[in-house]
């Protein structure tokens, strides 16, 4: 069977070009992430796979999930895209499908999201530093998270996409052990 990635790459792209004409890219992140939610409840997961229920009732649970501020024609295009899923049977494919909507969404508004784990609090002026280092590195604007992981030692782990910096302590032993040979 093809990798979940795989199967949900066309469907994250037509969402996405259907939000971004519809200018409803907030409302389909919003419904795309509220899917993803109830897929993986298992047991929403039992009821949408369960051959009892038809496509028209999967839908009308998935149906108004972006709330009532979406513009225009949200609703029938996200309706129309959760009948596609079901009728091929793919909605478990949907938080799949949310990552790659997130990552075409943020490389059309030119940010990127990047995660920064530290080993202890960081200050604003520090965020801020890192923040600006990271814009300029990326040449994007950067939409930073931090979290604190005390077994670091030290330093700093950050993610952005697929890139890892490790600028941990932990890292560092690591590299000099694997210098090392041992």
């Amino acid at each position: 069977m093809a990798e979940a990635a795989t199967i949900a790459r066309p469907y994250a792209k037509a969402a996405f070009m259907s939000a971004r004409d519809a200018k409803a890219l907030p409302a389909w992140s919003e419904a795309l992430r509220e899917g993803s939610g109830l897929v993986a409840d298992p047991r929403i997961a039992d009821l949408i796979t369960n051959p009892k229920m038809s496509v028209d009732q999967v839908v009308s649970m998935f149906a108004g999930l972006a709330g009532a501020d979406a513009p225009g024609d949200f609703d029938a295009h996200w309706q129309n895209f959760v009948r596609l899923l079901a009728t091929n049977k793919r909605l478990d494919v949907l938080p799949d499908i949310t990552a790659q909507y997130e990552m075409l969404r943020a490389q059309y508004e030119n940010e990127l999201d990047v995660q920064v784990t530290s080993a202890a609090a960081m200050s604003d002026e520090q965020k801020s530093k890192l923040n600006a280092a990271l814009k300029t590195r990326f040449k994007r604007d950067v939409r930073m998270t931090t979290t604190i992981d005390p077994t670091l030692l030290g330093g700093a782990v950050i993610r952005a996409g697929d890139l890892v910096i490790d600028g941990s302590i932990n890292g560092r032993l690591q590299r000099m052990a694997t210098e090392l040979g041992s």
